[in-house]
């Protein structure tokens, strides 16, 4: 690289604040992505602002997370939680505030990575105003999701040509798996340039602590047969499938099958509603004395849930990715996860865990059973993916593929910008 000033890089996460709490309302995969991304890449030399929009008047302006990151917080629309859903006639505020930040700052971003739709519009409209180059990860196709709902929203139509307008334009998407490259390919466009680069997990924070100490910490007896789910209530991620496999299976009468549902955001956020109907199913069935749900899980003692775990289960109707399951297996622990998307790429079958169809219930409950009936396998399980996450998604590993990429792309002339505003 030429100069410092080129180095420097915005990450543009609209929605997914990466320095808000994960596992509050809104607060995922994506938020977890951007905020390690930015870190790693700050690590190797990059000089990393991270774009979101500001939701309260309480929160700071400016996060400063390291010497070379930071969150910066944008005005767009009131300043409040708004859906996601509700978010794209806000967006041209958040590109203004964006260009007064730069001229402020006395920065002009030469390279953008935006993260999901709402932030790609974001990024196309900075490539035609300011010829920036654009890099950008869906996290979640609408093509895909819409196939998976019943109840289209109605920012669907806008939500599928902004995807197919930023496949053609971007200098680069980052597909986190072979199967997301494909969908991309078969539903979105045939044209645009893709390349594979994962997601990552930390692998020193996941794996920090075994079995029997993450039970001790936990209250959980050593002999139980543990199978956890993290994540959000929502209905795609098949929360309801893995209650009524638990039900199912052979093990049901055994006092030491325990089911563990960590996550969810605050009582009345969107996912409230969920959880209460999956609360509901859980009474029907008289699972209450086997199920615990310990609400949202803080990122210090998510890795202790992990490890305390026999094995981890994964039962979304899609993932483009599936983070989760790395963070399982990081752990040590043997993942059960839908055959879809990203987890046929992250989930080896019978080395790492096992597939099951979603929805499956039997094939759930037969897979669960196979790994808590033999625990010398589900540590051979957990033992291959520790070493497949070391060797293929570690966050560093990840922010130096991006950081190449971002080299490469630097270092091709700029095309001159469609609207010049300087």
């Amino acid at each position: 690289m030429n100069s410092t000033i080129e180095k420097h890089i915005a990450l543009i996460s609209v929605h997914g604040d990466p320095a808000i709490e994960i596992g509050k309302e809104e607060a995922g995969g994506q938020n977890v992505y951007v905020r390690h991304v930015g870190e790693a890449l700050a690590q190797q030399g990059w000089q990393v602002d991270m774009f979101t929009r500001k939701v309260s008047a309480e929160q700071q302006t400016i996060v400063q997370h390291s010497q070379n990151c930071r969150t910066i917080r944008l005005k767009a629309g009131s300043v409040e939680f708004v859906p996601r859903d509700n978010l794209f006639n806000y967006l041209p505020e958040f590109v203004e505030n964006f260009l007064k930040f730069q001229t402020e700052e006395g920065i002009l971003y030469h390279l953008i990575h935006t993260n999901y739709w709402l932030s790609s519009w974001v990024g196309m409209q900075l490539k035609k105003i300011q010829g920036s180059k654009q890099v950008h990860t869906y996290h979640s196709l609408g093509a895909v999701k819409y196939n998976t709902i019943k109840n289209i929203p109605l920012i669907a139509s806008q939500r599928l040509a902004v995807e197919k307008e930023v496949l053609e334009t971007a200098e680069t998407i980052v597909a986190t798996s072979p199967q997301e490259k494909q969908h991309m390919r078969s539903l979105v466009s045939t044209k645009g340039n893709i390349e594979i680069i994962p997601c990552g997990t930390d692998i020193r924070c996941f794996g920090s602590i075994d079995r029997e100490a993450a039970r001790l910490k936990l209250g959980i007896e050593q002999e139980a047969k543990v199978v956890l789910y993290v994540g959000r209530f929502d209905p795609r991620k098949g929360i309801e499938t893995l209650v009524r496999a638990i039900n199912e299976s052979k093990l049901r009468g055994d006092h030491n099958l325990q089911l563990i549902i960590g996550g969810g955001s605050t009582p009345g956020n969107s996912d409230g509603l969920e959880r209460d109907r999956i609360e509901r199913i859980i009474q029907e069935l008289g699972m209450d004395n086997l199920t615990t749900l310990p609400g949202r899980l803080s990122h210090e003692i998510l890795p202790t849930y992990y490890a305390a775990a026999d094995v981890c289960v994964v039962p979304s109707h899609y993932e483009p990715f599936g983070l989760v399951a790395i963070e399982a297996m990081a752990s040590g622990t043997p993942v059960v996860a839908s055959d879809v998307g990203g987890l046929q790429f992250t989930v080896v079958p019978e080395v790492t865990g096992l597939l099951a169809l979603p929805e499956d219930v039997a094939a759930f409950a037969t897979a669960i059973d196979r790994i808590l009936e033999n625990p010398q396998w589900r540590d051979e399980l957990g033992k291959a993916g520790r070493n497949r996450v070391e060797t293929k998604f570690s966050w560093d590993g990840v922010a130096t593929q991006l950081g190449e990429l971002y080299t490469k792309l630097l270092e091709q002339p700029v095309k001159q910008p469609a609207l010049i505003t300087r």
